[in-house]
């Protein structure tokens, strides 16, 4: 099971995500290191847990501001593999984050317009450049849903499968840093067994070790961690 770590960037710090409520974030507080900075978080992922891999969602972006384009050049020169959800809406922001260092370009439900640009994305940087974040508040789809042609959770996997999506992250918002579970592991499951090649990360209010089994049993490969991390319940 890879544990990859998540920087909830906002306002230049690194904040703690809880329930999706982003106007109440605050700069995280974190056993790790006494600073929500994202270079200094980031080495402390790094060099203290051996952590190589780091998922950034710049919810700045996500809200429709410019990308921290900074943060991201910086934070690849750590040489770390970089996932981030830069609120992608169309191919022209797709390829800016992939030029600045990026490895992974998430592309997130809540963010992007439809189906179509998931296509013309994966055509322009190639499937093994993109995840689809799946992303659901308390198990439902967010975004634009009523641009898709089944509006379902597994509807919208289908079509991005068939728009060529090969790596998806499950995301339900309301768990994140709550410390109750993904709360996606019976849809992670159902994915699983219906699309045996599709790689699949969750995250989510993952608590324990006990969490991270749990996915791994149902074949989940990553599991995207925060609050764990940062109060020593995952030492990776």
């Amino acid at each position: 099971m890879r544990i990859i770590p998540v920087m909830d960037l906002k306002g230049g710090h690194v904040v703690h995500a809880v329930g999706g409520r982003r106007e109440e974030y605050l700069p995280v507080q974190s056993q790790l290191v006494a600073s929500s900075r994202p270079e200094i978080v980031a080495r402390a992922f790094r060099d203290q847990l051996g952590l190589h891999e780091l998922y950034v969602a710049d919810l700045d972006a996500i809200a429709g501001h410019e990308p921290a384009w900074d943060v991201y050049h910086t934070l690849g020169a750590l040489e770390l593999a970089l996932m981030v959800d830069a609120g992608v809406r169309d191919v022209a922001t797709a390829r800016s984050v992939q030029a600045s260092g990026v490895s992974g370009i998430v592309i997130g439900l809540e963010t992007v317009g439809g189906p179509s640009l998931i296509g013309e994305v994966v055509d322009e940087l190639g499937p093994d450049s993109i995840w689809f974040s799946l992303d659901l508040k308390n198990g439902l789809p967010l975004g634009n849903v009523a641009s898709w042609p089944d509006a379902s959770a597994e509807g919208i996997v289908s079509s991005v499968i068939a728009q060529g999506v090969t790596r998806l992250v499950v995301l339900d918002l309301a768990h994140v840093g709550e410390r109750r579970g993904t709360g996606t592991e019976q849809l992670c499951g159902r994915l699983i067994a219906r699309h045996p090649t599709l790689q699949i990360v969750a995250g989510g209010g993952i608590r324990d070790t006990d969490d991270l089994g749990r996915l791994a049993a149902l074949g989940v490969s990553g599991a995207l961690v925060a609050t764990a991390l940062h109060d020593g319940r995952i030492r990776s």
